[in-house]
């Protein structure tokens, strides 16, 4: 089967979906206690969060970065994240969008949430020939995400271990079978304004 070029990929319900973000112990541990972000997590800056659990791993180095060592499953309300993808601008340039330069840097500047789509991550966080999203939230979007749209937060960083272990153990399909089960999610009229499938 042949994947679409842009196409979001995750783990959802009928009411919710589930992004991932990966922070030090000192944002995430009280994060995980209280249930939603909270301090010292700052609303003042821009967050991402990402649909796609490999991309994170490739983002974080299997939580070996630094300041990326506890990974979070954030389960969101779909209404949100559709909201989010609803008030989007590209981070860059798309002719297909936007008329001119001068229109996509207006957007940009004014837009709560900003998207991209990177290449997607193989098990071995080696490129795939399509796309992965990736949502950023500022502003009105982060108090949302905080707020309103956060209906679980769990802490998968002993999955993403056990996973690293089985790879560099060789056990390759150990460590798929650990992978969440990550489905198109349908976009449907949201799809032409995120560059969906």
């Amino acid at each position: 089967m042949t994947v679409p070029n842009r196409q979001v990929r995750a783990l959802h319900s009928a009411d919710t979906i589930t992004v991932y973000q990966a922070y030090p112990p000192e944002i995430a541990g009280p994060a995980l206690a209280a249930g939603r972000f909270v301090n010292p997590f700052k609303r003042e800056r821009m967050t991402w969060i990402k649909p796609s659990f490999l991309w994170m791993m490739y983002r974080c180095g299997w939580a070996e970065k630094p300041g990326q060592e506890r990974v979070l499953a954030v389960e969101i309300s779909r209404a949100g994240f559709e909201w989010a993808l609803g008030h989007s601008c590209p981070s860059h340039y798309d002719p297909a969008r936007h008329t001119d330069r001068t229109a996509w840097s207006e957007q940009l500047k004014t837009s709560p949430v900003r998207v991209q789509w990177d290449p997607e991550r193989s098990l071995r966080l080696a490129p795939l020939p399509y796309r992965s999203l990736q949502v950023g939230l500022s502003g009105e979007a982060v108090h949302r995400y905080v707020d309103e749209w956060t209906v679980a937060i769990n802490d998968v960083t002993p999955d993403v271990r056990r996973i690293r272990e089985l790879l560099r153990d060789g056990d390759v399909r150990g460590a798929a079978d650990l992978l969440p089960d990550e489905r198109p999610y349908p976009l449907g009229d949201l799809g032409p304004t995120v560059g969906g499938s």
